[in-house]
């Protein structure tokens, strides 16, 4: 086949030819061989002529058809608009002029994305640049062609302190996590950053599955730069006000004196004045009320510091009315108020007016705050090593004695009885002194716990010395004593122990009395349970005896036994 540069040529020879033939310069009979050979060869340009413009026709035919089949998908996928909103024309359905609108469609796209003011990036699912908008250049400096030859543009951009992050959350994204917006810093060419808010989110394909990542930025610098600015200048004011509070102190001495002994003493002093706003306080105060130790509370109103600590204390609306009561009443000096934090500790408090010097109005009110967590748990440590008994931990005989005249002075105002249980352990000897001390507190340690277990809340228990325990009950009868009496018998029978790879237990005879059946005060009512107990004892033990009623010592015996 002919090249496309000869047959124009050709064509020009034959056109030539037929010319020349066809004004008759000469007749057939004269034109010899050479006439009939260019004749032919004219004839032979003709005909390669027509072949070659037939066959690029049909070439083009497909090529327009082949070029408007893309162009109606594009316009199916909303990629590029038609041509106008009327109907088709042949010459609007031209595929020159649909070529023509889609380039001019898409040159407004590329006009839209180069004047973005924001940065817009499009990432592979390799985290790999496929595309960045121009603006990155006002950002860092760095031209679009700058991001897209570098090997990684995220650690090319990214600032070293954000880079880590900012690959875990295309990481994510890439796995499915949905969008991310978070705030980083781009590397710019001169070797500072500027802060961006960037917004992370899926490429999506046609298929559903995700094809990368696009990622939007705005520049935030000047709002960083607000913010720090902003920092600044609170730093710079309290830098100030320590700095003119120092020469304040200094000016007298007297107050420099008396505010560093204030610091050191561990009384919290709050000092309000007249407007209801906090004129000074001391560390111990920070303290006390839990917060940090650069805390500025100066010119804070009184309200304002109440919601704060609000939630410090178990009780807040009752320790509000107390300080409302007291400054509404304008009390002089406040009796010594004591409240309970949340978290264990106890707090008193004391407030006194400021009186003005020369008649005038007083100028605020002093509140003078004390933790006294430590001195009360002194004293219910001496009070309890005062009351128990240092190895089981129940309470000792001091207590029992203490608890069973106030039971018995209330059950005689209130008419009630009071019952008292006396124990005494069966086989608890043997144990000592065949397995030692040691193994005889594990026994009481153990009995303790036990009973513990069975008495009720309001049921006293105490260990009276040695083997022997009491209960006091109030506000009971004898059929009650005598359940609790049966479940003890029988709860103490159940307690093993085990020594040297022995197993080994104890009984316990019980003998109950009854206020004022059996006694009317605390030592014939002791008296008349060791006398039923005893009874219990010398009836076979494990078991519980009622003692005699106090005005009939013939009553026949009323016993149980498990």
């Amino acid at each position: 086949m002919m090249s496309p540069q000869v047959l124009p040529a050709l064509s020009g020879v034959g056109v030539a030819l037929a010319v020349m033939l066809g004004a008759g310069l000469a007749p057939p009979d004269s034109w010899g061989p050479a006439g009939a050979s260019a004749l032919g060869a004219g004839l032979l340009a003709a005909f390669a002529m027509r072949c070659h413009l037939k066959a690029e026709v049909t070439r083009r035919q497909l090529e327009a058809a082949e070029l408007a089949a893309r162009i109606d998908g594009l316009h199916a996928a909303g990629a590029i608009g038609r041509v106008g909103d009327e109907e088709q024309t042949p010459e609007r359905a031209c595929p020159l002029r649909q070529i023509e609108h889609a380039s001019h469609h898409l040159a407004l796209l590329r006009q839209v994305a180069e004047g973005v003011y924001g940065v817009e990036a499009l990432f592979d699912r390799r985290c790999r640049l496929n595309w960045i908008s121009p603006s990155i250049e006002r950002l860092t400096g760095y031209s679009p062609s700058d991001c897209l030859s570098a090997e990684e543009a995220i650690s090319f951009l990214v600032h070293e302190s954000d880079r880590r992050y900012c690959m875990r959350v295309a990481d994510q994204v890439l796995s499915g996590g949905g969008q991310h917006d978070f705030e980083m810093r781009l590397v710019r060419r001169d070797g500072s950053f500027g802060w961006v808010a960037c917004h992370w989110r899926p490429v999506i394909g046609e298929d559903g599955e995700i094809e990368g990542l696009r990622m939007s930025a705005e520049d935030i610098q000047g709002r960083k730069e607000a913010e720090y600015k902003l920092l600044e200048t609170v730093a710079e004011l309290r830098r100030a006000q320590a700095l003119r509070e120092h020469y304040l102190s200094r000016s007298n001495d007297e107050r420099q004196r008396l505010a560093a002994l204030l610091n050191v003493i561990r009384l919290g002093i709050l000092f309000i004045d007249h407007d209801h706003r906090v004129l000074y306080f001391n560390r111990a105060m920070l303290e006390i009320w839990g917060f940090p130790p650069d805390e500025n509370l100066i010119g804070m109103r009184d309200v304002v510091l109440q919601s704060k600590v609000g939630a410090l204390l178990e009780e807040p609306e009752s320790f509000f009315a107390h300080v409302q009561a007291i400054v509404g009443a304008r009390v002089a000096v406040s009796d010594r108020h004591e409240q309970r934090f949340r978290d264990g500790r106890i707090v008193t408090d004391i407030s006194a007016v400021v009186e003005g010097g020369q008649g005038r109005r007083g100028i605020g009110r002093v509140w003078i705050y004390e933790d006294v967590t430590e001195q009360r748990r002194i004293a219910a440590q001496l009070v309890s090593l005062a009351e128990r008994d240092p190895l089981t931990n129940l309470y000792n005989r001091r207590r029992f004695h203490e608890e069973l005249e106030r039971l018995l002075a209330e059950a005689e105002r209130h008419g009630v009885q009071v019952g008292l249980v006396a124990i005494d352990l069966d086989g608890f000897k043997p144990i000592n002194d065949r397995f030692g001390h040691q193994a005889g507190d594990e026994v009481l340690i153990g009995l303790a716990e036990g009973v513990g277990r069975i008495v009720r809340r309001n049921e006293m228990f105490f260990r009276l010395g040695g083997d022997e325990f009491g209960v006091l009950v109030p506000d009971t009868n004898e059929r009650e004593l005598s359940e609790l009496a049966g479940r003890l018998v029988d709860g103490v029978d159940a307690l093993k122990f085990e020594f040297c790879g022995e197993t080994v237990g104890v009984t316990a005879s019980i003998g109950i009395a009854l206020y004022p059946a059996h006694g009317r005060d605390g030592e014939a009512l002791m008296a008349a349970a060791d006398e039923a107990m005893y009874r219990s004892k010398s009836g076979g033990r494990n078991q519980w005896s009622v003692a005699h009623p106090k005005n009939n010592l013939a009553a026949p015996l009323n016993t149980g036994s498990r």
